[in-house]
């Protein structure tokens, strides 16, 4: 058993206001992986916790045959309307539903933190990769260097805290503890670079839609009661609204580079 049970129910909540506003503040990793990794029309790649298929569609736009794969069938439901010539399924990270060495690339953006057992992930991840496949793995930047860690703190300061180890955002930030994983389990890093992303949005409206439906947001909302994770999400993003009124947050995401 692995993640997708509990994570597909929080992170599917708000399929259309993820898609539409917050799976876009991730296009600095995905452009990077495109510009840095080989993915054409010949390509066959998979996309481990494809989200809404923001990046299927991407990948797909190349010529690459897709395969995506998320916990959430809301998620997955959105990605198929999306990216219909791609190929969705709900699975778990832990347990992908394929044959040894099928991808030439795998890619997973901001989803294998989430994952129960990240070892394990990360094996299923280097098994379904061809010999010299590649792995693309996009997580958080350092905390400090990250705005939106400032908004994560103020909700979490409503749920109790959190058990040693527990899964998260930074979970794999710290310590490089991704690029360690990745070499215990048989990869070869070939990069690991921090790139600045810009969560540019065109008002607090806006910013509160995207933010709060996250998985992350949806955990603290069951405990804490909608009403007061709004009132404490537009108190934390009210020191980052700028004289035109947009909402603007300066984070670095690390994509993680490596090859079986």
């Amino acid at each position: 058993m692995g993640s997708k049970a509990i994570q597909g129910k929080l992170w599917g909540q708000n399929p259309l206001d993820w898609a539409a506003i917050q799976e876009p503040t991730g296009k600095a990793g995905y452009d990077y992986v495109l510009k840095h990794v080989e993915i054409n029309n010949g390509t066959v790649l998979l996309d481990a916790g494809c989200g809404t298929g923001y990046f299927s569609n991407l990948a797909h736009q190349t010529g690459a045959t897709v395969t995506g794969l998320d916990a959430s069938e809301e998620f997955v439901t959105f990605a198929k309307e999306r990216v219909p010539g791609a190929n969705f399924l709900v699975g778990e990270l832990e347990e992908l539903p394929f044959a040894d060495e099928t991808f030439d690339v795998v890619c997973g953006f901001n989803s294998f933190q989430y994952a129960e057992n990240t070892r394990n992930a990360l094996s299923e991840a280097l098994r379904v990769l061809k010999s010299g496949g590649m792995l693309a793995a996009m997580i958080w930047g350092n905390r400090e260097e990250c705005e939106t860690s400032t908004y994560m703190a103020a909700n979490g300061s409503l749920m109790p805290p959190p058990p040693p180890g527990a899964r998260g955002p930074f979970a794999l930030t710290e310590n490089h503890l991704l690029e360690q994983v990745l070499k215990e389990v048989g990869f070869k890093i070939k990069s690991a670079d921090d790139i600045l992303s810009v969560w540019d949005y065109q008002d607090i409206a806006t910013a509160l839609k995207g933010l709060l439906s996250t998985g992350v947001s949806a955990r603290v909302i069951a405990y804490a009661g909608y009403e007061r994770v709004y009132e404490t999400s537009a108190k934390a993003i009210a020191a980052f609204i700028q004289p035109n009124g947009h909402v603007v947050y300066r984070n670095k995401f690390r994509v993680v580079l490596a090859e079986k």
